[in-house]
């Protein structure tokens, strides 16, 4: 599945490789290769070693903050970082409302807020979903009433990542009720921690984690100019981000890192006296796995170029979003298959930062339980991979 590179490009990969070497802390490493828990002081400091590096908003122009690599330069790295174990930068402000900003923000905007997520002063977290309206996300009901000088705010949203954490968030709000669906809603910038009439409450997914939430507003006021773009034009604001989001949730590296894992563990687990691997119904299924890998970075690729030459990603974001949701959750399953009856016992203690007691089974065995049911998340977040196939029927097949 190697790309052929370049000499020069061999040469960033070494650069890059070096850096991760020295810089990324160890601790945190084996706690991503292990699959424990994350503490967002973790995220922090990585995305801190990062930003020193001029090495976080691979995405950003490079007048903010950017890197100015080139699609396969940040293809290199990404693919570099989820080998190394590094954590995946926390999206919600580098890889999603930054774009916005950048895209349709005011100079104050631009200046206040970039700075900020560049030395991750801000934790965001995304007010999108409602109950009712996820992937019908137009039919929000969260309302924004102009008063004076600042919107009052009421309403709820759900599925809120890591909102425990935040002290910013984004949110889509209903600024025209009598305008149409995707009209009349406007994109808002609040935050949550000077803000009266804000609740987060906890909701607890299916393998036990506190990783989404209920975000509750009760006459919030919003200052006017954290508003972004035009009012009652924010669904041109929520389209632009969603592509970035969708993109993203392809997960290319990620993907290759698990698979070449899968692999080592296929090699020693042994099936009948022969290893997993030489199974031919489980070989048969991993080759699939891979050829569809490598379809995927292809077009990863190709997509990442376009928007480079100054497009931005569109329908084929949707493209790999499906593609790539349904190749994670593809090898989880092979994970859960490979670890058999060891993959029935899920400990939650296991997953903790500080673990350090006797594991179930073998070593990957402890949190095959805990990423298999995680990961059915996957092709329904950023949009369901069935609104996802509406959408490439649409706007590029034309039906």
């Amino acid at each position: 599945m190697d790309i052929n590179y370049t000499a020069e490009e061999r040469a960033f990969r070494d650069e890059v490789r070096t850096f991760l070497n020295e810089k990324l802390p160890k601790d945190i490493s084996s706690k991503v290769k292990e699959h424990k828990r994350l503490g967002k002081e973790d995220t922090i400091r990585w995305q801190k070693i990062l930003n020193e590096q001029g090495w976080l908003a691979l995405h950003w122009p490079k007048e903010y903050g950017g890197t100015g690599w080139s699609p396969i330069q940040k293809h290199i790295f990404e693919e570099e970082c989820a080998e190394a174990g590094a954590p995946t930068v926390l999206p919600f402000g580098v890889n999603m409302v930054a774009p916005v900003i950048i895209k349709f923000g005011t100079q104050e905007q631009k200046d206040y807020y970039l700075p900020r997520i560049l030395r991750s002063d801000d934790w965001w977290c995304q007010g999108y979903s409602e109950p009712g309206a996820g992937s019908d996300l137009a039919g929000l009901k969260t309302r924004a009433v102009r008063d004076g000088d600042h919107y009052i705010v009421n309403g709820q949203k759900t599925w809120t990542t890591l909102g425990q954490h935040a002290n910013m968030i984004f949110c889509l709000v209903r600024t025209d009720p009598d305008a149409k669906k995707q009209e009349g809603i406007s994109f808002l910038l609040i935050d949550m921690e000077k803000s009266e009439g804000i609740t987060v409450r906890p909701l607890i997914t299916l393998d036990g984690e506190h990783e989404v939430n209920e975000v509750f507003f009760d006459d919030v006021k919003v200052p006017v100019e954290n508003l972004v773009g035009e009012e009652n034009k924010g669904w041109t604001c929520a389209k632009y981000l969603l592509t970035f989001e969708r993109t993203g949730i392809a997960g290319v590296g990620s993907s290759k890192a698990a698979l070449a894992h899968l692999k080592q563990v296929a090699r020693e687990q042994q099936v009948n006296g022969k290893p997993l691997i030489e199974e031919p119904h489980f070989r048969s299924r991993l080759a699939d796995v891979e050829m569809e890998l490598m379809s995927l970075e292809m077009t990863n690729l190709r997509t990442v170029a376009a928007a480079e030459a100054g497009g931005v990603p569109g329908a084929e974001s949707s493209f790999l979003k499906i593609m790539g949701t349904e190749l994670r959750q593809e090898i989880t399953d092979l994970f859960r298959r490979a670890a058999g009856p060891h993959a029935l016992p899920f400990l939650p203690e296991q997953l903790a930062g500080d673990f350090d007691g006797e594991t179930v089974g073998p070593e990957f065995a402890g949190s095959v339980a805990s990423r298999y049911f995680n990961f059915r998340k996957l092709s329904i977040f950023g949009g369901s991979n069935e609104i996802q196939k509406n959408i490439i029927s649409k706007m590029i097949l034309g039906l």
